[in-house]
């Protein structure tokens, strides 16, 4: 499949254009050959954008202030937790046209909102059913995955008892980091409730009580 359109090289600019597709967008239509180059093109002239990293906290009415400056808004939808129904740091904001959409990713990318940079993307268009997270957890992946402390985020993403099983370098289940790969972690349960394991199996497969 041909991206040619998109990654063409343009001499007569001094500096990259800011209304292109992101990478992540360039990526997952290089992975859909089926649809991937139309989906792109689509977004390109969608009047909606997803943004993301956003603080749990962070409010419609906030991001209504800041997102208006580029043009009149239709809808905002928030993200939310698929079980709990509360926001997990990112939405969709639904334009009247493209070009007010386009705007708001050229000139409000890596804004500062609630001390965090947020992340704004072209989006082919809204459908219900994508304002829930795609985590196990309900929430977002990215959340899942991530090891350090994040307050405006929830907090630590990883439980206790693997970070304390993680740091001993202790071994137990695989845990997935982006950052640092798959690694071996236990489970460290209270000493009256401690199994014995005749091998790694059996630990793996173990389920605490």
């Amino acid at each position: 499949m041909s991206l040619a359109e998109f990654d063409e090289i343009k001499f007569d600019h001094s500096t990259d254009r800011l209304d292109k597709p992101s990478t992540y967008l360039l990526r997952k239509a290089r992975k859909n050959v089926a649809n991937g180059l139309d989906e792109l093109r689509q977004s390109m002239k969608s009047a909606t954008i997803y943004v993301g990293n956003l603080s749990f906290y962070t409010s419609e009415e906030q991001i209504y202030e800041l997102f208006s400056k580029c043009g009149s808004i239709k809808r905002i939808i928030m993200g939310l937790d698929r079980f709990k129904y509360t926001p997990c740091g990112f939405c969709f904001i639904i334009y009247n046209t493209p070009d007010e959409a386009l705007n708001a990713v050229k000139y409000l990318s890596d804004t500062k909102l609630d001390d965090r940079t947020i992340t704004i993307d072209l989006d082919p268009g809204f459908e219900d059913g994508r304002q829930f997270g795609r985590g196990k957890s309900g929430g977002q992946v990215s959340d899942e995955l991530r090891f350090e402390y994040d307050a405006s985020r929830g907090g630590f993403a990883v439980p206790l008892a693997d970070r304390i099983g993680n740091a001993n370098g202790s071994q137990g289940v695989y845990s997935h980091n982006r950052n640092f790969g798959a690694r071996r972690v236990r489970y460290v349960p209270p000493p009256e409730t401690m199994a014995t394991f005749e091998n790694d199996q059996e630990e793996d497969n173990y389920i605490p009580q």
